[in-house]
């Protein structure tokens, strides 16, 4: 995470459409050092978890395809991971290696409960089929393989997830230097971590080396702090709801600037406060806070990454 944490730092220093408001950022410290959550994992709501080497299949799948729910006012992250959490209960097959390489847009639908097709539809599909595919070939089907090849490592399972899986690649480029973000390799960590309580499967010995997982709300609620700040022409994006271009440098701002805010926000409460947060729990209470506020106007981009 040393190649995120360094080129989101660099976009910062070179961002011409967001940024960074020090002096709002200690006071959201000041104000928040004693209110960050304990990660606490949902077990028996929409998550499927049986402490063993299923809900790890189960976990891979759902990052898999954790991402773009936006276009469709009415779907959550929780119809994704409930509706998956069921078809395992009903078929403990289900994510096999060789049937997640078979799954049609309409049988994923029917395996969410879903009544239409789905925001890019055909790139979940295609995202089920390589995790099937990558499986079969290089980890005898079973997600727990892969995840006990990284000697307890996030940065190592971050990196072998990047490496064997194409569609976990979450990085673009910004004025010509080459930036990493990895939303949803370093959240399929953080879930294992969270879903196992940092033991057997989930134990890390360098999760404090994840950074926050950024998507569309963290950016929309450091802006609500007056930590970010937006252009004018950015702003009237954001606000009428217009479509922002992935790897544009507006959305690549929006995502890099928010992991940098958050890793000074980390230097600060260790530095004023003697306290160690991590990166995982200042996201969920960020994303926690965020998804609270109905009105909260989020940038919109059509991504696979988050």
């Amino acid at each position: 995470m040393k190649e995120v944490k360094a080129s989101a730092a660099w976009v910062a220093s070179q961002a011409s459409h967001v940024f960074i408001d020090s002096s709002e950022l200690e006071k959201v410290v000041e104000k928040t050092k004693d209110a960050i959550p304990k990660v606490e994992w949902d077990y028996e709501g929409i998550h499927y978890f049986d402490d063993g080497p299923l809900s790890i299949q189960y976990l891979l799948v759902l990052d898999s395809l954790n991402f773009c729910f936006w276009p469709d006012e009415e779907l959550k992250y929780d119809h994704l991971a409930l509706g998956l959490k069921r078809a395992l209960e009903h078929d403990k097959s289900a994510f096999d290696a060789d049937r997640l390489q078979k799954y049609t847009g309409p049988e994923l639908r029917e395996m969410l409960k879903w009544p239409r097709p789905l925001p890019l539809e055909d790139e979940r599909v295609r995202l089920l089929h390589e995790v099937g595919r990558v499986l079969e070939k290089n980890f005898e089907g079973k997600a727990s393989n892969l995840v006990e090849s990284c000697e307890k490592s996030a940065v190592k399972l971050v990196a072998l997830v990047t490496r064997h899986f194409p569609g976990f690649r979450d990085h673009t480029v910004y004025k010509g230097h080459q930036v990493f973000l990895y939303k949803r390799a370093q959240i399929f960590v953080a879930d294992l971590w969270g879903a196992f309580k940092g033991q057997g499967f989930g134990e890390f010995s360098d999760i404090g080396s994840v950074t926050i997982f950024a998507d569309y709300i963290v950016p929309a609620v450091l802006q609500h702090f007056g930590v970010l700040n937006y252009s004018a022409s950015l702003a009237s994006m954001v606000e009428s709801n217009s479509e922002i271009g992935s790897g544009t440098e507006e959305e690549v701002e929006l995502r890099a600037c928010s992991i940098h805010v958050v890793e000074m926000m980390k230097d600060l409460i260790q530095i004023k406060y003697g306290k160690q947060v991590s990166s995982v729990e200042l996201d969920l209470w960020l994303w926690s806070y965020g998804i609270q506020l109905p009105s909260l106007a989020h940038h919109r981009t059509l991504s696979i990454y988050y």
